[in-house]
């Protein structure tokens, strides 16, 4: 069975950074499309930033430039090192396939505010 635990979310301010981490089990995140996804209030769950097998990345226009989505073969982990956070970045983040998703996980509060 397919786990995926999220964590290393927290409080911050304006400007500053944050690593999540995505440790998943019952899979190889190195054989598939891996997401970053996260969910505001009152918002749908968007896809924000994904690692495809070969290790390509993208990210949606929202974090460009400020987010980096890595993978970790050995450990079997996905992180997300989010930096120049804004306020509107605020959101749980969670992390899944892009394609055939897994059950979510309990995903990482992410609050930046001063």
């Amino acid at each position: 069975q397919v786990q995926l635990v999220e964590s290393g979310g927290g409080l911050v301010q304006p400007g500053g950074s944050l690593r999540l981490s995505c440790a998943a089990s019952g899979m190889s995140v190195s054989r598939y499309f891996m997401g970053w996804y996260r969910q505001a209030p009152g918002k749908q769950r968007e896809l924000v930033a994904w690692i495809t097998s070969g290790g390509s990345t993208n990210y949606a226009d929202s974090v460009k430039g400020r987010f980096t989505i890595s993978r970790d073969n050995a450990k079997n982990t996905v992180y997300l090192q989010m930096n120049s956070l804004k306020p509107e970045d605020t959101a749980v983040y969670y992390c899944n396939r892009v394609s055939s998703r897994a059950d979510w996980g309990q995903g990482t509060q992410v609050t930046v505010s001063s």
